[in-house]
């Protein structure tokens, strides 16, 4: 479950050019987009994942991919490149992104689903020049096979029925990230959550517990609890660029959020760490989130 859709209306008739197929993870379908001669929506069983453009990658149509976009801005100087681990595949938008605006980078995809895997690379092609290598294997035995220090950036996007997976949820799985990055190095990861917010404060107690630098942005309502939706988490050893990431958010076209420091503490609310004894997948999302 990529993304929470502010707009629930769909119309399943788009075009008669919608793909639609069997995956590991369900019913996949891939919507055309009606604006953007090029663009596709994909959704698994219904739930909105990743929306690509082919002609203009740079495009991040959807809210949560937006602000992992600013933090991928974030992570380096202007066109440098950067090193990046992306834990779910979805259409690979955040790949192509990196891509098209830092040339040169170098970047893994770990996604388990192979046969969507292959709906992707054959109904919406990467970049021939993009240095993107996919894995099909789970996210955390794919992060297992990382060497130590290589990653500017770890992006954590994994949903399997709408929920993040409990063993990508602990402090041992955050300590593998962090073993993977580099000293500087940034984590981000895209959750989802609804009151009373029990998840989303545990995923920060988490955090906090292997990371010393956290900042999380969000939808105000979200972080209210008065609505499902997503919510950003960034993470790192280093003091994290929060001025910048507050002005990009502030001005998205559905502005965000952002928490940080002793706000943000006292958001997590003594919640505890979870560990991988007392993991739990996310919360299933609300029927009503995806009509």
């Amino acid at each position: 479950m990529g993304h929470v859709a502010r707009n629930k209306q769909r119309d399943r008739t788009a075009s008669a050019a919608s793909v639609v197929e069997t995956v590991d993870g369900g019913l996949a379908e891939l919507i055309p987009d009606r604006e953007r001669p090029r663009a596709w929506t994909l959704l698994i069983d219904g739930a909105p994942q990743s929306h690509v453009d082919l002609d203009d990658p740079a495009h991040l149509a959807f809210e949560y991919q937006r602000r992992l976009g600013h933090i991928a801005d974030l992570a380096a100087p202007p066109n440098r490149p950067l090193q990046v681990v992306h834990l779910g595949g979805g259409a690979f938008t955040l790949a192509r992104y990196v891509a098209a605006t830092r040339p040169r980078s170098t970047q893994q995809i770990v996604e388990v689903d192979g046969p969507l895997v292959q709906l992707v690379r054959r109904e919406l092609p990467l970049d021939g020049g993009a240095r993107v290598r996919v894995r099909s294997t789970d996210a955390r035995a794919g992060l297992a096979k990382i060497q130590d220090g290589w990653a500017d950036l770890v992006i954590a996007d994994v949903f399997s029925g709408a929920r993040t997976p409990a063993h990508l949820t602990s402090t041992e799985f955050l300590a593998e990230v962090r073993r993977v990055l580099r000293p500087g190095g940034l984590y981000t990861a895209n959750l989802a959550d609804g009151p009373p917010l029990t998840h989303l404060r545990g995923q920060i107690a988490t955090a906090a517990a292997v990371f010393p630098e956290l900042a999380l942005t969000a939808d105000p309502t979200v972080l209210r609890g008065r609505r499902f939706g997503n919510a950003v988490l960034l993470a790192s050893d280093r003091e994290l660029p929060v001025a910048e990431l507050t002005r990009r958010v502030a001005t998205d076209p559905h502005p965000g959020r952002v928490e940080h420091g002793r706000a943000l503490a006292d958001f997590a609310g003594g919640a505890a760490p979870v560990t991988d004894a007392s993991a739990k997948p996310s919360p299933v999302p609300p029927p009503s989130v995806f009509r």
